[in-house]
């Protein structure tokens, strides 16, 4: 079976019954969003699979072993740079802990992350302009955290060098909270 099949089969299994915060939209549209902007970016299929399977750790049960098992020792790496290692820890810890992460984080990972991101953004301005100011109430933090999140990501992502997803992410950013 192709990787970015199996991918997406293993992705969709882990995050069934999951739905986009404060939605009704099914989790998994996320992944494959952030595969397809791999995909469209023009990464090897190892990255585009990490991208579908980058909240699996983080968000269900699987495993880094069962990933690297199932896809190798690269799609696990960059899975696991793409997870946040203590959920316990407050929200301001972990989105810091991210930040400094990535500004060292090969360009796999920082390029994994920067999809998942600009997804993320690109859903948030959609919701906004069809809620207005609401949109923030669906989120542990206001505006003003996930401003600062964002901006610093971008920052932290274009630490060692830049290119075309970061671009489009600023410009996103930009458009958000600037």
């Amino acid at each position: 079976m192709d990787m970015i099949e199996k991918a997406l089969q293993i992705a969709s299994q882990a995050h069934n019954g999951q739905f986009r915060k404060g939605t009704q939209i099914p989790y998994i549209a996320h992944p494959i969003a952030v595969g397809m902007i791999l995909m469209k970016a023009g990464y090897s299929d190892e990255i585009v699979a990490a991208g579908i399977l980058h909240d699996t750790v983080e968000d269900t049960d699987l495993t880094i072993e069962e990933i690297e098992r199932e896809f190798g020792p690269k799609v696990a790496e960059i899975v696991a740079g793409c997870s946040e290692p203590n959920k316990s820890l407050s929200w301001e810890k972990r989105k810091e802990h991210t930040i400094e992460f990535l500004k060292t984080a090969s360009s796999d990972i920082r390029a994994v992350a920067c999809a998942d991101k600009l997804h993320n953004i690109k859903s948030i301005i959609d919701d906004y302009e069809q809620n207005g100011e609401a949109v923030w109430s669906r989120f542990k933090r206001g505006k003003a955290q996930q401003g600062w999140y964002y901006t610093n990501i971008v920052e932290s992502l274009g630490n060692q060098s830049t290119f075309a997803l970061l671009e489009e992410l600023k410009r996103e950013v930009s458009r958000l909270f600037l």
